[in-house]
């Protein structure tokens, strides 16, 4: 296996798309109306639990992508900037994934039929238990939050280099 200096196309593609999604799903998550006992999914249901799963399926692709093309450490960062970069995207990866399942499985254990995009039945579990409900309600807005300051350090992080260091660092990640 050849560790790299740069992201490839592929690499850039999937971060783009994840990002992309992320600026569709947050805004379409907070607008939605509260869940209450016995309501039904709407429109706007179907749309965020359709792009959680697209976006649970890049997140495994990029994460399987990134293990079999990784990408070495720029040179040019301080230790405990490699170590905190790192800790950080592998952060951003378990967060992505456990929100997106943990919102499946909010939407699944109501009962819920909710289709992939309005064109097929997505799997559910059929299981109406409101103390476990509340409990994945929960976990899954502390992994949005999470999520939400995480991405906030990572851009952070990134506008720093860009700005303040002007290191080129986030020139590896840019399309072209």
């Amino acid at each position: 296996m050849t560790v790299r200096l740069q992201y490839g196309t592929t690499a850039k593609v999937f971060h783009w798309l994840i990002v992309a999604l992320l600026l569709v799903q947050y805004p379409l998550g907070w607008l939605m109306p509260d869940i209450h006992r016995n309501m039904k999914p709407g429109d706007a249901m179907t749309w965020h639990i359709s792009i959680g799963i697209v976006m649970l399926v890049l997140i495994v692709l990029r994460f399987a992508w990134r293990l079999a093309h990784p990408v070495a450490p720029e040179s040019s960062l301080a230790p405990w900037q490699r170590v905190s970069s790192e800790a950080l995207h592998w952060l951003l990866y378990l967060l992505v994934l456990v929100t997106t399942i943990s919102g499946w499985l909010f939407a699944s254990l109501r009962g819920w039929s909710i289709s992939f995009f309005f064109l097929t039945p997505l799997p559910m579990l059929a299981s109406e238990n409101p103390t476990a409900l509340r409990a994945i309600n929960h976990w899954h807005q502390k992994f949005e939050w999470a999520l939400l300051i995480l991405i906030g350090l990572h851009v952070i992080a990134a506008l720093t280099h860009l700005l303040v260091y002007r290191d080129r660092i986030v020139q590896r990640m840019l399309p072209g």
